[in-house]
C-alpha cells in the first residue's frame, strides 16, 4: 500500500515540537505519549528489520510500529488480528447496529472526566439492552452485545458515544430455546433512549455524590451539589439520542463493518489533504446535509487540529472494545456454543439462520512483497537507535 502524502506523523514532527513547548502546563503525560509515538512510529528510532523476498529475491528495510492504539498507521493489522479472532463468534442470525450517544452538557463534562463518563457510557447502554431485551414485552431473551466507543465526530469535535453490535435475538430465562427477534426490527429505540436517559443520570448523579467527578473553568461551580442538581434538570427533559440502522446483511457484512469501526482513530491518514501556511486541511462528512455535499473539507490552525486530535486520547488502560450478557469474556465461549447448538438449521427457519459459521480464513504471512506479492522473510534486525547497514548487493 502507497504511503499517503501527508500523515498525522508528519504533522506532528513538523510543528509539534514547539507547539508542546507552548501547551506544555495543558498537556497531559498520556497526550505526550502518544505525540511521541505517532512521531517515531515506523522510524530508525524503534528499530527494525531487513526483509528478503521468497519471490522475486529483492530486499527492503523495515522499521517497527509503536503499537499505540492512538496511531492512524499501526491500527489495520491490530484491527485484522482482532476480527480474525472474532470470526468464531459469529451466530448465524440477524445483527442489528445500535447507537447510544450523549447530550452536548454531558459531553462538555467528559473531557475531565473521561474514564468516569466513558465508563457509565458502556455500562449503562449494556444494562439498558439487556433490560429491555429481557422483558417479555419486547424479547424476553438474555442478549450479547459487542460495544465500541468513539469519543470523535467527523470535524475531530469532542462526541462520545457507542456502537452496539447486537445478535438478534437470545437465549430463553431457562436457556433451553434461542428467543428470535422479528425480522428487521430488534428493540424499540424510544423505549431505550428513555431508560437511558434516566439510568444515565442516576448513575451520574452518584459518581457526583462519591466524588469521583471533577470540575475545572466555566464548570467549576458544578462542584456544588445543589448547582449539579439544577444542571440536571434539563438534562432529564431533553431527548437523548438513541437510534439503531438496519440489520447487517449477513455475518461477513457484520465483519466488514467491524473491520472499519473496532479500531478507528480521530483521524485516518487518507483524510489529510495539506498542511500550509494556513494549516492542516482535511476531509470530513457533514451529517446535517445530505447527499455528495456533505463530503467537504475543513482547514484548521495546526495547533488547533493538534489539539482536537489529541482530545481524543483515552486514560491509560480504558478498554474502548468491550463484551457484555452472551458475549462477555468469562462465558463467550459456552454460550456461544449453546446458542449454536439451538440455532441448528431447519427448513422453516429463515435464510440469515441457516448461513453457516464462517470458517476461519487462511494465515496470511506477515511481510508481504510490493512487488510480486510474495511472503518476506526477516533475515536481520537491528535496535533502537542502532546503525543500518545496507542490505548486501
Amino acid at each position: 500500500m502507497a504511503r499517503p502524502a501527508l500523515e498525522v506523523a508528519d504533522i506532528f514532527r513538523t510543528l509539534g515540537p514547539a507547539w508542546r513547548w507552548a501547551q506544555r502546563a495543558h498537556l497531559s503525560l498520556g497526550q505526550l505519549k502518544v505525540m511521541s509515538a505517532i512521531e517515531q512510529c515506523r522510524t530508525a528510532a524503534l528499530g527494525g528489520h531487513v526483509l528478503r523476498c521468497d519471490g522475486c529475491k529483492s530486499q527492503e528495510i523495515s522499521f517497527n510500529s509503536c503499537r499505540n492504539r492512538h496511531c492512524p498507521k499501526c491500527q489495520s493489522t491490530a484491527a485484522q488480528r482482532w476480527l480474525e479472532a472474532r470470526q468464531a463468534d459469529l451466530l448465524p442470525v440477524e445483527y442489528f447496529h445500535v447507537v447510544f450517544t450523549l447530550p452536548a452538557a454531558v459531553s462538555d463534562i467528559a473531557y475531565t472526566n473521561k474514564a468516569v463518563v466513558y465508563g457509565l457510557l458502556f455500562d449503562i447502554a449494556a444494562e439498558v439492552l439487556q433490560t429491555i431485551a429481557a422483558n417479555p414485552k419486547h424479547l424476553g431473551a438474555r442478549i450479547g452485545a459487542t460495544l465500541v466507543l468513539h469519543t470523535w465526530g467527523s470535524a475531530l469535535t469532542h462526541h462520545p458515544h457507542v456502537h452496539g453490535i447486537v445478535p438478534g435475538g437470545g437465549l430463553s430465562a431457562d436457556g433451553k430455546s434461542w428467543v428470535a427477534c422479528r425480522p428487521g426490527f430488534f428493540l424499540p429505540v424510544r423505549v431505550l433512549s428513555r431508560l437511558f436517559r434516566r439510568r444515565f443520570l442516576e448513575e451520574l448523579a452518584n459518581a457526583h455524590a462519591a466524588n469521583r467527578l471533577q470540575f475545572f473553568g466555566e464548570h467549576a461551580a458544578l462542584a456544588d451539589a445543589a448547582t449539579f442538581a439544577e444542571w440536571l434538570k434539563p438534562l432529564r427533559q431533553c431527548e437523548w439520542v438513541v437510534y439503531a440502522k438496519r440489520p447487517f446483511a449477513g455475518p461477513q457484512a457484520v465483519l466488514a463493518y467491524l473491520s472499519r469501526y473496532t479500531h478507528r482513530v480521530a483521524i485516518s491518514n487518507s483524510r489529510l489533504v495539506s498542511l500550509d501556511e494556513r494549516g492542516v486541511t482535511f476531509r470530513w462528512k457533514d451529517y446535517r446535509v445530505d447527499g455528495p455535499t456533505r463530503h467537504k473539507t475543513m482547514t484548521l490552525e495546526a495547533g488547533e487540529f493538534m489539539r482536537r486530535f489529541l482530545l481524543h486520547v483515552l486514560p491509560s488502560g480504558f478498554h474502548r472494545i468491550r463484551h457484555y450478557g452472551l458475549l462477555a469474556n468469562a462465558s463467550r465461549k459456552d454460550n456461544i456454543a449453546q446458542a449454536r447448538q439451538l440455532l441448528q438449521p431447519t427448513n422453516d427457519a429463515p435464510p440469515c439462520a441457516q448461513a453457516a459459521a464462517p470458517e476461519s480464513a487462511p494465515l496470511r504471512p506477515t511481510f508481504v512483497c510490493r512487488h510480486c506479492g510474495a511472503a518476506m522473510t526477516i533475515i536481520d534486525t537491528f535496535e533502537r537507535g542502532q546503525v543500518i547497514r545496507a542490505p548486501p548487493p
